[in-house]
């Protein structure tokens, strides 16, 4: 582990080689700590523990709006002693990613973008979206007990419990060791509610600096992603002038845990 200071003197950790040429990986959740990512089957990766999470300090509430965590890339960047990175963002991680993408084009080597929210964009995924993935399950033991679960969400009867019953949808597969997994996974509630505060993201902006965005772009998601229904990925890869654009079969929100060859097959230095 290493550790830094960014730009407000908050000491932040990240896990992984920190010499030339690391594949720099933010975690989703949003603010999960990055100890999910450990497993990620890729060669010189380094996960960042974003403010709040995993090894890095807590910090002011405020700071942890996800445009400001931009400039902690940005000193993680200049810690490293790097002119341009290779950058992963992995579902809300690839918010951050992509604010950082369009803040500082000009130090983004490569970038990779693993099942990242929509909202990052403005493109909106309604119920039916989700419906089309969900039903597409039908022949999953799980299924029957998880659909009705989810048509509470749908109806607005959000619980902690609905919530727990429809994990399997996020996956897939789902089973003992995939349960285990997501249980484990540690966020920071406090932070999350920050991320997307009032002023976080402003689209117009974004999607304009797309639209001249050159480095190289790898959009991967899976085919029954249930949080980026394949619709909507598919709109949100028309946002940049010449993304490659992956659909890992039979994978969900975690591609990686599916199928680790064809993730680390799909994730490669692009040319």
């Amino acid at each position: 582990m290493g550790t830094f200071s960014s730009y407000d003197g908050t000491k932040l950790a990240y896990h992984g080689p920190s010499g030339a040429d690391p594949l720099i990986c933010l975690p989703g959740g949003p603010m999960t700590a990055s100890s999910y990512l450990a497993v990620l089957p890729l060669e010189n990766m380094l996960r960042l523990d974003l403010r709040g999470t995993g090894e890095s300090e807590q910090a002011p509430l405020e700071t942890y709006r996800v445009d400001r965590q931009v400039e902690d890339v940005e000193a993680l960047r200049r810690h490293l002693g790097l002119d341009r990175i290779r950058l992963l963002g992995h579902s809300a991680g690839g918010t951050l990613a992509i604010l950082y993408a369009t803040r500082y084009p000009q130090h983004v080597e490569e970038l990779v973008l693993v099942a990242p929210s929509a909202r990052a964009v403005g493109i909106d995924i309604t119920n039916d979206d989700r419906r089309v993935i969900a039903h597409s399950r039908g022949e999953e033991p799980w299924y029957a007990e998880a659909i009705t679960w989810f048509e509470e969400i749908w109806a607005g009867n959000e619980t902690p419990e609905a919530w727990e019953k429809v994990a399997p949808f996020w996956h897939g597969r789902w089973d003992d060791e995939i349960s285990k997994l997501d249980d484990e996974h540690a966020n920071n509630e406090a932070a999350a509610a920050q991320y997307y505060a009032e002023g976080a993201l402003d689209l117009e902006a974004i999607r304009a600096a797309l639209e001249t965005f050159d480095a190289p772009t790898l959009l991967l998601v899976g085919e029954v992603d249930i949080a980026l229904p394949l619709n909507r990925a598919r709109e949100y890869a028309d946002l940049f002038p010449h993304a490659r654009f992956v659909i890992q079969e039979a994978a969900g929100h975690a591609p990686w845990l599916d199928d680790s060859e064809a993730f680390a097959a799909a994730v490669q230095r692009i040319p």
